[in-house]
């Protein structure tokens, strides 16, 4: 019987290795009951059909039964130590401002909707582990720019490098993990992420974003390696 507050087994570990359960399954219930550093551990932060290419069954049995037996739940970890191991991505040379959410959301619905402003290739999408190459600007709802790499001026523009970092592994908040898989080199979108899948419920004072906040971006794809 599970303790309080423990999720419990779903599946025998017969039934886990019956054909009859796809790994999308597993997965989904990893996503929604491992903390961060669990799931990046074992490589199953972002989209789950992602997910379910590259995992294989015995894998995800071994999380699986490793979440039980080390209790690796959500919400078991300091959210400041994860975001601290997990999230090294530096928006310029001064501080971090990218980070992981706080906390892992439940899959349902995407927590952010993707306007094209210029159409990419159709034909170059990164894939999970990728290193993307990105120009972006960071607004608030009112519009207040919190951080941007695009710059105006000429001198500026040729000394200025796109952001670059893998897509799909945790590396820059989930909004943009999850919707850069969707885009096309040389695709340029506008982002508006819910907080649950950018900073949540404490925000990002340094950089100015309130608690809570909808954040929208405009991030062009540059280039994929």
């Amino acid at each position: 019987m599970a303790a309080a507050g423990e999720p419990a087994r779903v599946w025998t570990d017969e039934q886990l290795r019956s054909e009859d359960l796809p790994k999308k399954d597993i997965i989904k219930f990893l996503q929604e009951q491992g903390s961060d550093s669990f799931l990046a551990e074992h490589k199953l932060l972002g989209n789950i059909k992602n997910v379910a290419k590259t995992a294989k069954k015995d894998q995800l049995i071994a999380a699986y039964n490793q979440l039980f037996e080390k209790k690796r739940f959500k919400g078991t970890e300091n959210v400041a130590n994860i975001s601290e191991k997990l999230m090294n991505v530096k928006i310029d040379d001064k501080k971090p401002k990218e980070s992981k959410p706080e906390e892992t959301v439940e899959e349902g619905p995407p927590k952010y909707t993707k306007s094209i402003l210029k159409k990419g290739d159709k034909t170059n999408f990164p894939k999970k582990g990728d290193t993307v190459h990105c120009w972006y600007t960071g607004m608030l709802e009112n519009g207040t720019v919190f951080d941007s790499n695009v710059q105006t001026s000429s001198k500026k523009k040729k000394a200025t490098k796109p952001l670059n970092f893998k897509v799909g592994v945790g590396k820059v908040i989930r909004g943009w993990d999850e919707a850069l898989l969707t885009m096309s080199k040389g695709e340029k979108a506008r982002l508006e992420i819910e907080s649950e899948w950018a900073y949540g419920k404490k925000g990002l004072p340094d950089a100015k974003i309130p608690p809570n906040a909808k954040l929208i971006f405009e991030v062009e794809l540059v280039d994929i390696e």
